[in-house]
């Protein structure tokens, strides 16, 4: 295709009424993606797709035909959320590289999407750019019209561009999707089918150059006390080059991230959340190459937050009085990019405060601060180079380093990803090395990862292979469950392409391993499972797995104490699910998970239900109710001053309430509530266990009263305002509970009693307020002249 130079000044309407776009190139005859592979677009519901360019940006133009209008679904969502809608997208890549795109969207709602693709991270709907877009509604279907500039875009400085380009059109009444340019859905990836876009020639783009200034005001109470705090910030996007972008965060304000769903961990391993600093998440499509960068470790619980316990413990005369759990982050800086020979590079970069935590001498009453986490300087830097449109390999290094005697750290990662010219099949694995320097000694440790994948057709395979000795530690700045293994895994799958005579797609898959213990090189667990998917004409989707060990499962993790372990009986899983048609008005998923020990008794299931009704096209509410109970379950309590390991048999129980509701009063404004109400009392029986050498378990007489009730509440009302494009408004009110308590009380069995007690706790109140400005900087510049 090739898109046509005007001059004329286009109005983003939605109306495609403007000289130039009756003389530009049309693109047309769209072929099916999905369900199908490659069938023709019906003949009712054409697309023609038009292209224009200027020095600032392209403009793409759509016209979405519809003999019956009346049957285009347009559900509002907020911005980067589809609904129930239709939608429109246009797929560049300007480095035609066959690897990295970018996707903006729109919806027949007016609602925008954008996202990075990689093939590394997929779909990436965190990045965010400003663009325009608009809709009309007409008699015959209907129509897009989008200016993207040339400052939202990464592309290679040349006198004549070449770009990879797609569209793809969705029909949600019918659940059908097409592009411009076929998809063969049957190997390889979606980014290394696109077309060709040609025409736009010698193009001055502006200074890419943008500000974010913000204020926020945040009012907070507890249990009576009031504090309120006014910033100010600015965050900075600045093209170095066409091709590099730098983002920095200057006085950085992350009041209004989401809750973390927190829960009652009684395992051996870390509970772990996901990023909601924007800042952090957006665009991070290289630094998440080589697998070793989980950002919400900066800024996380200091590294001696835990010795402050300690402390007190084997001091008894001092008291805590602060210990704080979170670090401040004072600055953060990222410069990402790619060139047009494929070379990726990204940086990032962030400084923490200082951290204290305060402790008085009760005897002499003085106070003392104990330092928990020093001044922190967090570094990633990930470079690779792409070849043959569907291959990479490169590098990734982290290193964190705290000042003074504090713990430091250095990871760094040698990845790859080679497929084949045909795409049939890829190798892809990686090889890590980890330092960490703490205590004046200097530990090292390794691991690697390998793996050989079919990637075409109907039938695939993989075979797989990791290994992490006992010394390998990311978790400065990445995140690894545990360490110390040797996986050998393999599984075959079989899918469909095209529809058949009750289905639309449906997919089976088999999985086996093998799991080892590295140091010393034993045997820990044989695994299989068998997990199916299916979704019929009619949108009704439904499937499940069924799983277990064969023989005995070796655990070194849950005794806590390194080198023993616990021999458990052999697991069996069952699960399943069901969901009913979103595009009705009231939809329902249900989800049910058993599992049993075959010889301990003890067994556990999970059942969760999650209705939700859409009452307009601009309000829709969702409710899920989630029930666990695990009876006669077998788990770590204490370790005895003399080594000995007590172990438990308990009755564990979950309930989780969450509801949601979304209220758009257009594509730009929106209303949103989110609750969560979590309950898990554990109760233990009176007989205990000591663990033996062999890993076995035999009834002792210790005896202390080790129950558990965890209770949590959280409330968020949130209201935003998009008043210009990368301009909004965001109010805030949210407020929060939580009951932890060693003893279950009277009330173990009784919700609605754990609700009363729950609400005697003091309430955690914050209201704030965030405004946040874009400016251009190429437009600053005519207001000044």
């Amino acid at each position: 295709m090739k898109a046509t130079r005007t001059e004329e000044l286009i109005k983003v309407d939605g109306i495609l009424d403007e000289a130039a776009w009756q003389t530009a190139e049309i693109a047309k005859d769209f072929v099916m993606l999905r369900p199908g592979n490659g069938d023709r677009e019906p003949e009712d519901q054409k697309t023609e797709v038009k292209i224009l360019y200027d020095d600032q940006g392209i403009y793409v133009g759509a016209y979405l035909y519809d003999a019956k209008p009346e049957r285009i679904l347009k559900q509002l969502s907020e911005r980067d959320n589809l609904g129930n809608t239709d939608f429109f997208a246009v797929i560049i890549n300007p480095s035609n590289d066959g690897q990295n795109e970018f996707e903006f969207f729109v919806s027949a709602a007016g609602v925008q999407l954008d996202a990075q693709v990689s093939l590394a991270n997929g779909e990436d709907f965190s990045w965010n750019e400003v663009w325009f877009s608009n809709i009309q509604m007409n008699e015959d279907g209907w129509a897009v019209e989008i200016k993207i500039p040339f400052a939202a875009l990464r592309m290679p400085k040349e006198e004549k561009q070449v770009w990879g380009l797609n569209f793809h059109r969705r029909i949600e009444s019918k659940r059908e999707q097409y592009t411009w340019y076929f998809v063969d859905r049957t190997k390889g990836n979606m980014s290394q089918y696109a077309g060709i876009l040609t025409g736009i020639n010698n193009i001055d783009p502006p200074i890419r150059l943008s500000f974010f200034p913000f204020t926020s005001f945040i009012a907070s109470d507890f249990d009576g006390t009031t504090d309120t705090n006014l910033a100010f910030g600015m965050d900075i996007k600045y093209g170095i080059t066409n091709n590099f972008t730098l983002i920095a965060t200057l006085i950085p304000d992350f009041s209004q991230a989401g809750f973390d769903n927190i829960a009652l961990n009684l395992g051996p391993f870390e509970q772990v959340f996901a990023e909601q600093r924007q800042f952090f998440i957006e665009g991070a499509d290289i630094l998440n190459k080589g697998d070793l960068f989980f950002s919400r470790r900066i800024g996380n619980r200091p590294v001696g937050n835990g010795d402050i316990e300690e402390f007190t413990e084997e001091n008894p005369q001092y008291e805590i009085l602060d210990n704080p759990t979170q670090v401040d982050v004072l600055n953060a800086v990222k410069v990402t990019g790619r060139t047009k020979k494929g070379l990726g590079m990204a940086v990032l970069n962030a400084v923490t405060r200082e951290t204290e935590a305060v402790v008085r001498d009760t005897i002499s009453g003085e106070k003392e601060k104990i330092v928990t986490e020093p001044l922190t300087n967090y570094n990633i830097f990930v470079i690779d180079q792409e070849f043959n449109k569907n291959s990479s390999i490169g590098l990734a290094n982290t290193n964190v380093t705290r000042s003074g005697s504090f713990r430091d750290a250095n990871v760094t990662s040698l990845f790859y990803n080679i497929a084949n010219k045909k795409n049939t099949f890829v190798v892809y694995g990686d090889g890590s090395m980890s330092n960490v320097s703490e205590d004046g000694q200097t530990t090292t440790g390794y691991a690697g990862n390998l793996a050989y994948e079919r990637t075409e057709g109907k039938f695939r395979y993989e075979l797989r292979s990791r290994f992490m000795d006992d010394k390998y530690d990311k978790n400065d700045l990445g995140f690894n469950r545990n360490n110390n293994f040797m996986d050998f895994m393999g599984e075959l799958s079989y899918r469909i392409f095209e529809p058949t005579k009750n289905f639309n797609n449906y997919r089976i898959r088999l999985f086996a391993g093998h799991f080892r213990r590295f140091d010393p090189n034993v045997s820990v667990s044989n695994y299989i499972e068998l997990n199916t998917f299916f979704v019929t004409k009619e949108q009704f989707a439904f499937g499940g797995e069924i799983g277990g060990n064969i023989g005995p499962r070796v655990d070194y993790f849950e005794p806590r104490t390194e080198g023993r372990y616990w021999v458990r009986d052999p697991r069996i899983r069952m699960n399943g699910f069901i969901s009913t048609d979103f595009r009705k008005k009231f939809a329902l998923e249900a989800r049910g998970d058993f599992s049993r020990y075959i010889g301990e008794g003890g067994y556990e299931y999970e059942i969760g239900f999650y209705p939700q009704y859409r009452f307009s096209d601009k309000f829709f509410m969702q409710f899920g109710i989630s029930r666990e109970l695990a009876i006669d379950e077998l788990g770590f309590v204490t370790s005895l001053d003399d080594g000995t390991i007590i172990f438990g048999e308990r009755e564990r129980k979950e309930l989780e309430n969450v509801l949601t509701a979304k209220y758009n009063f257009n594509d730009r404004s929106a209303l949103s509530l989110a609750l969560r109400n979590y309950w898990s009392p554990v109760k233990y029986k009176d007989q205990y266990f000591a663990l033996q050498k062999d890993g076995s378990l035999v009834e002792t007489d210790y005896y202390e009263d080790n129950d558990l009730n965890f209770h949590s509440w959280n409330f968020d009302l949130r209201y935003v305002w998009v008043f210009s494009r990368g301009s909004e408004l965001v109010a805030l009110y949210r407020n929060s509970l939580l009951d932890f308590e060693n003893d279950l009380g009277q009330s173990e069995d009784n919700y609605f009693g754990n609700i009363s007690n729950l609400f005697d706790q003091p309430f955690g109140h914050s209201f704030s307020i965030k405004l946040v400005y874009f400016l251009d900087y190429n437009k600053v510049r005519t207001w000044v002249q």
